[in-house]
Formats: structure tokens, sequence, C-alpha cells
């Protein structure tokens, strides 16, 4: 028998029911998303009532809640003061890159921009402006603003998205009815409704508004306030709606002259407003690129529209229906988005018609259609390259209406890195050796840069004394402080000079960078070729491959890498190398420490020559010049002069005498070693040790050869303590600093080999 004509087993009906029951759940999840059937006036008003702050909103308030859904608020940037400039790490993933096609990165700086920009839209005072991204070619705009209006249109068919738009459902009976072969184009509604359990069908015609009115616009204006008093329970929510700036819409816009003459003729007909709202209803608003709903976006190639949309169709039916000339339905292509987000993309071509012809609807919020007032309220965004500010920025009245957002190439290297992940796999970064990828992204971000900043030579006048660490522009610890961090080696005095009106003026003058340079379809080109050419089978990525491309890279003067910065870079990776190093290999004993800022805070309540039990630790100490001398050396060095070792010893007592017992221990009720004299000393005390950890190897042979020999059957001749000495340092640079095992036996090798202990 062949299986058509079998007769069905359990495992077949079992195989159709569940296919049944995923067509089941997808129908109600598409209707549950998709569908827009409408609610009359009445049940929008009870929903209204129960959650106003969904209800009463508008695009600006919308796209200000939709950023922030997907956005959330981080940390502030820089803990160690408690003075804010807000430049704060937001996570973008979400609304740029989660479920798109092509995502967008945005770097710390954008995402600063971008989100301040978002906060204002609360404020209710934005109506009147245009706002256009300017970035160069190559910077990311369109595809920004591709995922920035996707996910609107996704937001605003959520539950938390939800708008509502006003659509007329009349019902033609109610004026004598209309013989329907005058109705040819319309779909005519079947209603059964029931009036005391008596059945009545009625036909109901409808009609959207075009002008995508919300519908608490149709309660007439000067009625609009008493009527919300009523309504609204909340007291909190009615305080702002009738005194924010935020909701002033809600009690002074109008409806569209179309809704409004459709209001008044019913009206006049009926004679009762109850019977007109009743006709009312609300529907959830579309916001769909594709159709033009809310959201239109035009190119520049596409033509310009100026005549007035009509429907001679739906004018002659109301004519008819309500016997009356007074309806003009008449509206420009403008309404599709009065509400919604009109988008240029690229001002040229015919988009600088469109954007001059915006200014008097920005600047007024009118736009005539014929004899007719088109009121338009709508989120209108462009973007824009430098060359082509030459068509607006010169037309006065334009200055106070665009606000411009720079979008420029990407300045934080660690978003340059994820972009490589996206192109070339998450796992691209395993062919590096750690820091390697990173140095890639910081040469190529230094095309993006100007050396002449001056908020970062205000805040460090003498760059000379950082020179072993950094380039002499600065633009290495520029790149540090673009992503939010400071380096440790920025010593004590330039750190506290780090105020926020510092921090401020670095931030500000990125506005001027991004612009030229390497964009970011060269970067990505450029790191394929480097990706090709110097791989070499089995070998990670060095800094010296890194080293050697670029200096060979054939580029032209628009992209220079500026001068001496790849050896800079080196002399950075270096020092930062040999901290992992360090850091890898030293083993210390917290407790020993402990015990011995423990007895010095004690002892140097003595003079010298004193033998006394510390009250601390119960340790017999012998205090005498050569106990401090000692001691003092961890942190002064052991070449330190006796008034500087003085100096260090009384500045502590001081501290110790009239802050550490008198308020932290006295008042505060603190242990000493939750004191701020005691972390601080047990940090410096750490970090000193840290320094010479590595010492004792530098120049020993036998600790290199057995490096070398680690992995091999030469290894285990070695001493033992040699051998766990190996083991702990190559441990730990896997563990902390996510080298694999022939990769931190790498580095250890280059660290021994380039003598970077001496060079430090």
């Amino acid at each position: 028998m062949n299986r058509k004509n079998r007769p069905e087993n359990i495992e077949d009906a079992k195989i159709k029911g569940e296919r049944l029951e995923a067509l089941i759940k997808l129908c109600q999840d598409i209707r549950e998303k998709e569908r827009r059937v409408p609610i009359s006036f009445n049940d929008f008003l009870f929903h209204s009532a129960e959650e106003p702050e969904i209800v009463f909103r508008n695009i600006f308030q919308v796209f200000h809640d939709m950023v922030h859904s997907y956005i959330k608020e981080e940390r502030d940037e820089y803990p160690k003061s408690s003075e804010s400039i807000g430049f704060i790490p937001y996570d973008c993933s979400s609304l740029f890159i989660k479920d798109l096609d092509n995502p967008f990165f945005a770097d710390r700086l954008f995402a600063n921009r971008f989100m301040n920009l978002v906060r204002n839209f609360k404020k209710g005072n934005i109506n009147n402006q245009i706002y256009l991204f300017e970035g160069p070619p190559g910077s990311g705009k369109s595809t920004f603003l591709n995922n920035l209006l996707k996910k609107l249109e996704v937001y605003t068919s959520s539950k938390d998205g939800i708008m509502y738009n006003s659509i007329w459902r009349i019902d033609i009976e109610s004026f004598g009815g209309l013989d329907l072969k005058d109705l040819p184009h319309f779909n005519i509604i079947d209603e059964t409704h029931f009036n005391s359990e008596t059945p009545e069908r009625k036909k109901i015609i409808e009609i959207s508004c075009p002008n995508q009115d919300h519908p608490i616009l149709q309660i007439p204006k000067s009625l609009r306030k008493n009527f919300l008093e009523a309504l609204i329970p909340d007291p909190k929510f009615k305080k702002m709606l009738f005194t924010s700036k935020e909701y002033e819409w809600v009690l002074k816009d109008t409806p569209c002259s179309i809704c409004s003459s459709i209001y008044t003729s019913l009206l006049d007909r009926l004679g009762d407003p109850l019977l007109v709202f009743n006709m009312l209803h609300a529907r959830r608003a579309l916001y769909s690129r594709q159709f033009g709903e809310g959201i239109s976006i035009f190119n520049p190639g596409d033509p310009v529209i100026n005549r007035p949309i009509v429907h001679s169709s739906i004018q002659d039916m109301l004519n008819k229906l309500l016997k009356t000339n007074e309806i003009r339905f008449m509206y420009s292509y403008l309404a599709n988005t009065n509400n919604g987000v009109l988008a240029l993309m690229d001002i040229k071509e015919q988009n600088i018609d469109r954007l001059l012809s915006l200014h008097g609807i920005v600047s007024d919020g009118v736009h005539k259609v014929e004899f007719i007032e088109e009121r338009i309220k709508s989120l209108f965004v462009g973007l824009v390259n430098p060359e082509d500010k030459k068509h607006y920025e010169n037309i006065k009245s334009f200055k106070d209406r665009i606000v411009t957002v720079n979008i420029p190439y990407i300045l934080d290297y660690k978003t340059e890195v994820a972009i490589y992940q996206n192109k070339f796999g998450a796992n691209v970064k395993n062919f590096f050796l750690p820091g390697i990828i990173e140095n890639f992204a910081k040469i190529i971000i230094s095309t993006r840069l100007n050396i002449g900043t001056p908020g970062i030579k205000k805040w460090i006048p003498n760059a000379e004394k950082y020179y072993k660490y950094i380039d002499k522009n600065l633009l290495l610890l520029k790149m540090d402080i673009y992503t939010g961090s400071i380096p440790e080696w920025i010593d004590d005095e330039d750190d506290k000079r780090f105020d926020a009106q510092i921090r401020k003026e670095i931030i500000d003058d990125s506005e001027k960078e991004g612009v030229t340079g390497f964009s970011g379809r060269q970067s990505i080109n450029v790191f394929n070729d480097f990706y090709k050419t110097s791989c070499e089978k089995g070998k990670l990525f060095t800094m010296s491959m890194l080293k050697d491309y670029f200096l060979n890279l054939n580029i032209t003067s628009d992209y220079k890498i500026p001068i001496d910065f790849i050896n800079s870079l080196e002399t950075l990776y270096d020092y930062d190398v040999l901290q992992q190093v360090k850091e890898s290999i030293y083993y210390f004993n917290k407790t020993q420490i402990t015990n011995d800022i423990l007895n010095y805070l004690f002892a140097i309540n003595y003079d010298s020559d004193v033998r006394i039990k510390s009250e601390y630790t119960g340790d017999m100490l012998e205090i005498n010049e050569d106990y401090f001398k000692n001691f003092e050396a961890i942190f002064i060095g052991t070449t330190a002069a006796i008034d500087r070792r003085m100096a260090f010893r009384k500045e502590t007592h001081k501290e110790y005498i009239t802050n550490t017992v008198t308020q932290e221990i006295r008042i505060q009720k603190k242990k000493i070693t939750d004191t701020e004299l005691f972390t601080n000393l047990y940090e410096r005390y750490v970090n000193n040790l840290k320094e010479n950890a590595l010492v004792p190897f530098a120049d020993n042979d036998s600790f290199r050869r057995a490096l070398v020999d680690y992995g091999t059957s030469s290894y285990t001749s070695y001493d033992n303590r040699l051998k766990r000495d190996i083991e702990f340092m190559l441990e730990n640079l896997q563990k902390k600093y996510d080298y694999d095992k022939e990769g931190a036996k790498q580095i250890a090798l280059y660290v021994l080999d380039k003598k970077l202990v001496t060079k430090y």
C-alpha cells in the first residue's frame, strides 16, 4: 500500500495536531500584534483614564519612550569625582544592533550626543526644529537612521508603544440612507447592534483621519480642560497634563480641517453631540515606512510632490450623505507623517527643495494646501554630509530651526573592534595576542583625531613626563578618555586636576573630530588586507606584525598616521604587557602587608630607639631609624634623602592623628583597616611591590631557558621553585588577561627579550 492510500496512524495524527497548534498559535500572535480594530470613543476614554501616560503621547514623547525602552540608564562616567558631566556608558546594542540585518555601532561619544538629544524630546519645547545628523561619507549615517526608524516601527506595534488615530464610522441610515449605487468604491460594513434586546442592522462607512489626528483633539478645544479634569482620576498625572510643557499639545492643538468639518457637519445634521461622538472611534496608529504611514523617507532622487491629494469618491459620498459642500477632503503628502517622522536621506538634489520647503512648516506648524491650512507637527530628521551644508547654512532664518548632531567616524577603539568582530566573526580576536586588535583600531582612529585639541593640553601642559607611555600629541590618552577610562600611569597631581570642567572641555573637543581619516568602509578594507597578508600559519598576530604592516602601507596624506604614533603605540603596548607580566608573577602575603602597615602606624607615634609591643598586631618592634628607612623605602624609594623620608613620616602621622584616630576610629567607629589612610598605604604598598616583582627574573638565564622549554620534555629538568614561578605566571596571564597557553609564553618571552624591566 502506498503512503497516499494507507490509513492514518497515531504518529501522523500527532504531527498533524502539532502543526495545527503551531498554526493556531501563529494566528493568535498575528492577531495580537497586527490587529487594528477600531474601538468606540467611549472605550478609548476609559483607556485614557486608566493609562493616561500611555494614551496622551505625541511623536516626540513616543520617540523618547521608545529609545529609553531599548537603552537603559547606566552609572556615571567617572566614579572618582562627585562632579558629573553626564558622559555615560550607554549600551545601544538593543536599539542599533539586535535583530537588525545591518547593525550600527555607536561609540560612547555619539551615544551621549544622541541620548542628550532624545532627553530634550521629553521637555516639550522641540516641535519647531529640524534635526540633521551630520557626518562624512562612510560614517554610518544611513545605517543609523534606517535602524532607528525600524525600531520605531517595532515599538509602535507593541503594547508599550501604542498610539491612536481618529476614525469616523458613519451610520448611513442615520442620515436617511444612500443609494449604494452611489458608493461603488466603498466597502460598506454591515453591523448588528442590540437595542433593548432588539437586533438592529446598520450600514457603516469608515473614514480614517488622513492627518493622523489624536482622538482627544476631537473634543472642542474650549471644553477640553474641564473634560479631562473630570475624566482622569490620577491627580499627579493631571497636574503634569495641565502644567507641563510636555503635554501642552493636549490642550492647545486642534484637529485637522477634515475632522473639524466632519464633526461640524455631523453635529448640524444630528443635533446631539453624543450621537456624533458615537460615530467617532479610535484605532491604533500604523507606523510603516513601506507604506509611508507615520514614517516617510525621501531619497535625493525621489520626485517632489506639490499637488494636493484628493479622493473624489469620498468627497462625493460625504456631500451626498451629509448634504453639504463644507467638507473639503483634501490634504498634502505631509499629512501621512503628521505626528510621525519625515526623514530626508542626504540633503542633495530633490531633498534640497524639500528641506527648504519645510522651513515655513517648522516655523509656524502650518502648511497651506490650496486655501486650507494644514497643521503639521512631525519629527523632521535628515542626514547631511559636511559639504552639503552650503545649501542652507547661509539662510539666516534656518539658523535657529536646524539642530545638528554630529555622527562622525568612530573615535572609541573598543567600538571599532566591535565592528571588526561583526564583519569578520566574534572569534576573530582569537587570532591576535591580547591588545593587538585594539592597537589596530587605535592606529585607524589616530587618522581621525585632531592633534591640537586645547582641552587635553590645558589638562596636561607638561606632556613630556608621559612620553615613555604615550605619543607627544596625547592622542593615546585622549582615546582612553573617549572610552570613559583614565590610565593608571597618570600621576596623582594630574588625576586631581581632571575635574568636571576639564573633562567637559575634552569631550567638547571631540565635536570637531572624526570627519577626516579612514572611513568606516576603508577601515574594514584595511583590516581585511592586514588579516590576509600578515597571517602566518599557527601564529598569533603580534605587535611587530602590526607595526611592519602599517609602516609599509602606502596611504595618501588624507589618511596619514601621525608621525611617531606607531612607535608610541608600541611603547605603550610594551608598558602594558610589562604590567601584565608583573601582575601575573607577583605573589603577596596579604596578612604580612597588613601587619607591616599597622606596625608602622603604631611606630610613628614614638621616637627612635624604642623597643615596644605593637597594640595592633602584638609584634615586638625595634623602633629606630633603620626600621623607618626600610618601610618608607617601599613608598618613596631606597635612595630617598632623610628630609624626604621625614616629610613622608610627618605627613602620615598628621593624617593618622587628625583624621584616622580622631574622626574615623573614635567618631565613625571604623576599624583601622577600614580607614582611608590604611587603604591608601595598602594600595601603594602592593603597587610598589608589584613594580619590582619581575626584577629577580629579568636577567636570570635559567628562568628564560625554562620558559622557552615550557611544554617540552626538557622542562622537567629545571628547579621545582623555578617551575612553580613560571607556571604561576602563565596561569595568571591566561586567567587575568585572556591569553591562551602559547600566547602567555610568547608575551612573557617578549617582555624578557626586549628588557622591558630595565626600560621602565
